[in-house]
């Protein structure tokens, strides 16, 4: 399919934002992808990026994600050794009390083809090398060997490569943009400076600013946004290969040998000031330190290096958000939590909604206009 009259204009380019940018441009659109400040500068750049579908959620959302692993697989297939993308599994457990719904996980999981394995502690230490295993609790834990983690700001970059080479137009330092609508309809991008780009279609991508630039243009959009709290640690070349997902810490290894970590728990602490600033205390970020220590091997001393502090997109039902914004023509969205997980195969199904004009199954459930009644 090819589309060489359609000028798309995508404001954000965190990971949803450039894979439909580079979409659209595989299916002969041009294309202005515009960014506020430097790509990956947001949600994308403080994600955990685990590449999953555990544990519960919604058939349709399950099949998504599925899709989008699938996508993941395929572009490992062509870049093996890239060390920004590995799937290498992810292990997870829960608390020891009243909470703990590791059977019934382990059940739905299995009862959807999905491969899960249900771990004891002796298990986790034969499988899984690099985790105390001792710090699974007696519930056991559930192993996912399909499952694995992506770095995205290398994605971003790498994508970006074939957007230049595609011909697409990158616009940074964009500052605050807004759509410009004429007659009922979305015909452009106004920048910072005044500055306007016209084009066709326009693509609202910009992660947890989502909801408040489509109230702007009257159009309503769930939102449960936190603050999240993303932790690099210092290299410490941990035999960690699997991604953790424990009660208290979530760990992934990092291409350059350190780990990301981040938690519910310390998503609460975040001071949030009266002019807008985040700050994260010092106990907060030794907190997450020491219970990744917990969790690891031999429970090495974790050095932090720095954080990334946010809005974290996730729409109000939790379910993504994606296609036509009907009530506006022209204007289209992509607003997801597990935006890793989901990015490639959203770029690649918003693209094709842009270009064709029709309409696809998979993306069917997740419609923006479900928030208008």
């Amino acid at each position: 399919m090819t589309n060489s009259s359609l000028h798309v204009a995508v404001i954000g380019a965190g990971i949803f934002g450039v894979s439909t940018a580079v979409h659209l441009l595989r299916a002969g659109a041009s294309v202005t992808l515009v960014t506020e400040t430097l790509p990956a500068s947001g949600a994308s750049g403080r994600s955990l990026s685990w590449l999953n579908s555990a544990r519960k959620r919604s058939f349709a959302y399950h099949q998504l994600r599925i899709a989008g692993i699938d996508r993941y697989r395929t572009l490992s297939a062509s870049l093996p050794q890239a060390p920004w993308l590995r799937f290498d599994g992810a292990l997870t457990w829960d608390a020891n009390d009243g909470s703990n719904d590791i059977a019934e996980v382990y059940a739905h999981e299995r009862a959807l083809g999905y491969d899960s394995r249900w771990l004891s502690a002796a298990e986790v230490a034969r499988i899984t090398p690099g985790v105390n295993a001792q710090a699974v609790t007696p519930q056991g834990a559930i192993f996912n060997p399909g499952e694995g983690w992506v770095d995205l700001p290398s994605l971003i970059d790498h994508l970006l490569a074939e957007f230049t080479v595609l011909g697409g137009r990158l616009v940074t330092d964009a500052g605050k943009t807004s759509v410009v609508t004429t007659g009922g309809r979305a015909q452009g991008v106004q920048l910072a400076d005044g500055q306007v780009i016209a084009a066709d279609r326009v693509v609202l991508a910009t992660g947890p600013a989502v909801p408040t630039m489509a109230a702007d243009l009257g159009i309503t959009i769930g939102d449960d946004r936190p603050i999240s709290l993303l932790i690099k640690t210092r290299p410490l070349f941990s035999a960690l290969k699997v991604v953790l997902n424990t009660p208290r810490i979530a760990v992934r290894p990092t291409p350059d040998g350190a780990l990301v970590l981040d938690s519910g728990w310390s998503e609460q602490e975040i001071v949030i000031h009266g002019d807008g600033r985040y700050e994260a205390r010092e106990s907060t970020i030794q907190g997450l330190l020491d219970e990744a220590s917990k969790v690891l091997d031999g429970q090495p001393k974790l050095h932090f290096e720095r954080f990334g502090m946010g809005p974290k997109p996730i729409p109000g039902d939790g379910e993504p958000v994606v296609g036509a914004l009907t009530s506006l023509p022209g204007a289209y969205t992509a607003f997801s939590h597990s935006g890793a997980t989901l990015g490639l195969i959203i770029g690649e199904l918003l693209a094709y909604e842009i270009v064709t004009g029709i309409e696809h199954g998979l993306l069917a459930p997740f419609r923006p206009g479900r928030f208008a009644a």
